[in-house]
C-alpha cells in the first residue's frame, strides 16, 4: 500500500514539474502567451498593493492620466483658436541689417580711426628724425666763398632772364588742323599740313581691328621711321607702316628750327 502511494506521489510531483516547465517555456519563447501572463501578474500585484495598503495615495492610474491629458490638449487647442498667443511673446530688439560697405568706406574708416592716426603721426616723426639725420647742415661759408655764391647767384638770375627773352622772341605755335583732328593725329604733326594720302589699305580681317603708330618725319616732309605705339598684330603692323611711309607733309619754314617731328596715327582695319 506504502509502495503504491509513493509511486502516486512521485507521478504527480513528476507532472507537476512538467507543467511548470511547460508553462516557463511557454512564457519564455510564445509571444502570444506572454501578454496573458504580464497582465495577470499586473493585476495581482495592483490588487495585492491594494490590499495590503502599498499603492501610493497620489498616484494616478494610468487611464484617468491619459483621460486628463486629451481635455487639457482640447482646452489648450481652443484656446489658442480663439487668441493669437504670439502676440503676447515679447519682442526682442533685431540687428541692424549692414550693408557691404565698398573699399573707398572702408579705407575712410579706417584713416578716421584713432590707431590710424597715432600710426601715420608715428611715421611722420620717425621720418622727420631720419631726415633730420640724413640731411647735415650746411656749413657756414667764409667770406672768399660767400663772394663767390653771390657771382653764382647773379648768373642764375641773368641765365633765367635769358630763357624768357628767348621764350618771348619764339613765335606763337601753328594752328590745329581740323583735317589731323579727323584722322586723329596727336602730337606735333597735329599742326603740320599733309600734303600726300594715299587711300587706306584694303585687308580682309575677320575681326575689325586699330593700331596707333608713331611716326617721324624730317623737316623736308617725308616719313622717317614708324614704330607701333600699341602692339597688335605682326601682319597688320608691317601694312600699317608701309602705308605711313607713303604719306607726305609739308616742308617746315626757313625761319623754323630744322628738325623732325613726331605724331600717334591710328589705323583701322574694317571688315571687308
Amino acid at each position: 500500500m506504502k509502495r503504491v502511494e509513493r509511486k502516486r506521489l512521485t507521478f504527480l510531483v513528476g507532472l507537476l514539474i512538467i507543467a511548470v516547465g511547460f508553462l516557463v517555456w511557454a512564457f519564455l519563447f510564445i509571444p502570444s502567451m506572454q501578454l496573458p501572463f504580464e497582465q495577470g501578474w499586473r493585476i495581482l500585484t495592483k490588487e495585492a498593493g491594494r490590499i495590503l495598503g502599498l499603492k501610493k495615495r497620489n498616484e494616478v492610474p494610468p487611464e484617468e492620466k491619459r483621460i486628463r491629458e486629451e481635455v487639457i490638449l482640447k482646452k489648450m487647442e481652443e484656446a489658442s483658436a480663439q487668441q493669437d498667443w504670439r502676440s503676447l511673446a515679447p519682442e526682442y530688439p533685431r540687428p541692424k541689417k549692414i550693408d557691404a560697405a565698398t573699399d573707398e568706406e572702408r579705407m575712410k574708416a579706417l584713416r578716421g580711426s584713432p590707431e590710424f592716426k597715432e600710426l601715420e603721426r608715428e611715421l611722420k616723426e620717425y621720418l622727420r628724425k631720419k631726415e633730420d639725420q640724413l640731411v647735415p647742415e650746411p656749413p657756414v661759408p667764409s667770406i672768399k666763398e660767400a663772394s663767390k655764391i653771390e657771382k653764382m647767384k647773379d648768373r642764375g638770375a641773368e641765365k633765367i632772364i635769358e630763357r624768357l627773352l628767348v621764350a618771348k622772341e619764339k613765335p606763337l605755335p601753328e594752328k590745329v588742323l581740323n583735317e589731323n583732328l579727323q584722322l586723329g593725329i596727336k602730337g606735333p604733326l597735329v599742326a603740320r599740313k599733309i600734303l600726300e594720302r594715299p587711300p587706306p589699305p584694303q585687308v580682309k580681317v575677320k575681326v575689325e581691328a586699330e593700331i596707333e603708330m608713331t611716326i617721324w618725319v624730317l623737316p623736308n616732309g617725308m616719313v622717317d621711321r614708324v614704330i607701333p605705339a600699341l602692339k597688335g598684330e605682326a601682319e597688320l603692323e608691317r601694312i600699317a607702316s608701309h602705308y605711313l611711309k607713303q604719306w607726305r607733309f609739308a616742308p617746315l619754314p626757313i625761319d623754323q628750327a630744322q628738325s623732325e617731328q613726331w605724331g600717334t596715327i591710328p589705323i583701322k582695319f574694317k571688315l571687308q
